[in-house]
């Protein structure tokens, strides 16, 4: 007598390992959806927490939104008086920011300036957080500069760097063919001496902010110094605007573009930081469809079984058919044989992928040390340790995915099982 479900009944039967080849095949499905789904939850957690932790770091040390003109800003009090007429702009501070050529000891590197009022830039971003040696003083000619500047140009705390901006070669250019058209005296000779003259500041702090951008490329000024050094007198380039929340900076970058007098405008820190953000957007996705194709390895090892199973079976399925099985029941056999096989191997994918994110660092450890294999360079990421989390969303459509993959490759053969002419499956009988 057919009973209600026997279909699971038979099912889990097939599936009960007789030391035989299928058992061997079964096992191996199994282990190929566990796998697959370990490590696209390990993979995916790292990424999401890699951009995660970006974000922070991005967060901590961009202002949350610039106010610029891509040129020189005369009028920017008036400019920041408007943009914190919104409350949700706490804080809001003027920057001078451009290349410039410092050296030392006779090295010589083009990096970026940027020339910040220190009571106000404290403000909207705290550099003094970031300082690793020595403390954050700018009152005078002195400067701060990045780790990895510090370190290209062997530079320490109470050392003097020599700046030389765009600005200096400019006026040179000009006096000398002025010179040249007029004819040089003593005086134009000075003139031009002490256009030469670049700026000799000492160095007070090192910063470290986790990203190689910003500890290579910056050193931290004086406004007055970047203002000299680009000859602005009292302009700007830019303002650096802090809010009540980052995530709002989108929103609040559009109301204050409606009452700014173009060409001005205002961009947020995701603006700034599109590209890299995009690119691991990307990579998450690409790497998702990538990984998802061991699911799809392991879904046709459990179509191959269950095809076997089927020609195996054949004079079974004849004799239920016989019997009065019905085709939904007969496919409902096959059918659960590749979900069993899915929910097993979902269960014991997320058991290990979830355990895997929670023990990555003394994984990464262990492999270093035993084997020498170094996945996690700190020194090419920044990071002390390998970020991850772990997004609920995320690890539902891994989960669901592969059950479903799983459910679709057992529906071909035994849809070809329900499809068996009981004659022909007994005639040989």
């Amino acid at each position: 007598m057919l009973t209600k479900n026997f279909s699971l009944f038979l099912a889990l039967r097939y599936l009960k390992p007789k030391r035989t080849f299928l058992s061997i095949i079964t096992l191996v499905s199994i282990l190929g959806v566990t796998l697959g789904i370990m490590v696209l939850i390990l993979v995916i957690s790292v990424m999401t927490g890699f951009e995660l932790e970006l974000r922070r770091k991005v967060i901590g040390f961009d202002a949350h939104l610039v106010i610029s003109n891509q040129a020189v800003m005369e009028d920017w009090t008036k400019t920041m008086k408007l943009c914190q007429e919104d409350p949700r702009v706490t804080a809001a501070a003027p920057f001078v920011q451009g290349p410039v050529i410092v050296e030392f000891q006779n090295r010589r590197l083009a990096p970026k300036i940027r020339g910040v009022e220190p009571e106000l830039e404290e403000k909207v971003v705290s550099v003094g957080e970031y300082i690793v040696e020595g403390k954050y003083d700018l009152d005078g000619d002195k400067t701060v500069l990045g780790s990895e500047l510090a370190r290209t140009l062997g530079a320490r705390v109470g050392d003097k760097v020599t700046v030389y901006s765009p600005g200096n070669f400019d006026q040179i250019l000009n006096e000398l063919n002025r010179i040249e058209k007029e004819g040089g005296n003593a005086a134009d000779a000075a003139a031009l001496k002490q256009m030469v003259l670049p700026k000799e500041l000492e160095v007070t702090g090192i910063f470290e902010s986790g990203r190689y951008l910003y500890d290579s490329e910056f050193l931290i000024v004086p406004l007055f110094i970047g203002q000299e050094l680009y000859t602005l007198g009292d302009s700007v380039h830019g303002l650096a605007l802090r809010t009540t929340d980052p995530y709002l900076a989108p929103e609040i970058r559009d109301v204050l573009n409606d009452k700014l007098t173009p060409p001005e405008f205002a961009l947020t820190w995701i603006d700034l930081n599109k590209q890299i953000f995009d690119a691991i957007r990307m990579e998450r996705n690409v790497m998702f469809f990538l990984l998802m194709f061991i699911v799809l390895v392991a879904a046709f090892g459990i179509m191959n079984t269950l095809i076997t199973v089927t020609v195996q079976k054949t004079r079974e399925i004849g004799v239920m058919k016989a019997l009065g099985a019905r085709t939904h029941q007969i496919i409902g056999v096959f059918l659960a044989q590749g979900m069993v096989v899915g929910v097993f191997g979902t269960i014991t994918g997320l058991a290990l992928g979830i355990g895997m994110v929670q023990y990555r660092n003394e994984v990464s450890q262990w492999l270093a040390t035993g084997f020498g294999v170094e996945i996690f360079p700190r020194s090419v990421y920044q990071f002390s340790e390998i970020p991850a989390q772990i997004v609920p969303s995320d690890v539902a459509i891994i989960c669901v995915s592969a059950f479903l993959i799983c459910s679709l490759a057992a529906l071909i053969p035994a849809w070809f099982a329900a499809r068996l002419d009981p004659v022909k499956a007994l005639r040989y009988e």
